[in-house]
């Protein structure tokens, strides 16, 4: 059936079936499950079976979203449909189809678009579907092959635009593109200060409860006040993953840094909001 049009009713069975056939010796022992939509599906909604059905969450990790995109028809598609812009900004990695039949212009141009929209996913280009598989498997942030966690490459923090307070050198928001018919920002935040909890989780059921369609995705590892290590955070609209102390802290930099992809969601009042539930203060742009 159609994901898209039937995720609610369909998927959670399906995926309960499959680890059952699984378990029983039915299917052999798959480790992994591609979920392929249609291409005017929305992500999210698929994200939240995946969360918010328990039997489901126990038992699979979600792993990443990999978004294809035309390179002939592409930008005019991310024009003419929300979808697009959202599958494309929420992805973790993007792949440029029929880059041999589009001019090496157009290419360069999309590619700005796409770095625009989501800075950290890396983008390959596909010609007649041939892609190593090692680059778009294992996106998230627990790879099954390493030791530890690799944080620096999930959270791409120094790839976004980032915002400090008003005033700061380098804080003013850059002018959003004509292109970006939702107005879809991608920029991060830090806090040197360690971070109350309480105020952080509030703040986000907060914004998730009340703009879920304005935040597409967040990353975060935070530093929170009386851990000695620190924790990572991961949303997708109106969906908080739940929250993954790590062992310790990937390197000397233990500010706490957050990735914001919004839509139609200003920059200031994400840090203005982070600040008055936990009291902190952004550091200065750079």
């Amino acid at each position: 059936g159609c994901v898209c049009c039937q995720i609610q009713g369909t998927l959670a069975p399906t995926l309960k079936n499959l680890y059952m056939a699984r378990s029983g010796g039915t299917l052999p022992p798959y480790r992994r499950i591609l979920i392929e939509t249609t291409g005017i599906a929305d992500p999210a909604p698929i994200l939240d079976t995946l969360l918010n059905e328990r039997w489901i969450a126990a038992r699979h990790r979600m792993d990443g979203v990999v978004t294809t995109v035309d390179a002939v028809l592409g930008a005019d598609q991310l024009d003419a449909h929300p979808e697009a812009l959202r599958q494309a900004a929420m992805a973790d990695r993007l792949l440029l189809t029929k880059t041999d039949q589009a001019t090496p212009e157009a290419v360069a141009a999309l590619e700005a678009r796409l770095a625009e929209l989501n800075p950290a996913a890396p983008r390959y280009p596909v010609v007649n579907g041939v892609i190593d598989p090692a680059l778009i498997l294992d996106a998230g942030l627990f790879n099954p092959k390493d030791k530890h966690p690799d944080v620096e490459k999930w959270l791409a923090h120094q790839r976004y635009k980032p915002v400090g307070r008003p005033g700061m050198l380098g804080s003013k928001a850059a002018p959003v593109s004509a292109h970006q018919g939702e107005r879809i920002r991608a920029f991060s935040l830090s806090f040197d200060t360690p971070l109350d909890w309480a105020g952080l989780y509030a703040a986000l059921e907060m914004l998730m409860a009340f703009r879920p369609k304005n935040l597409l995705r967040m990353k975060a590892i935070v530093n929170v006040a009386g851990k000695p290590n620190p924790v990572v955070l991961h949303g997708v609209q109106h969906l908080l993953y739940p929250p993954a102390e790590l062992m310790e802290w990937p390197d000397a930099d233990h500010r706490s840094r957050f990735v914001f992809i919004t839509a139609d969601l200003e920059e200031d009042f994400m840090r203005k909001l982070l600040e008055d539930f936990t009291q902190a203060m952004t550091s200065p742009s750079c």
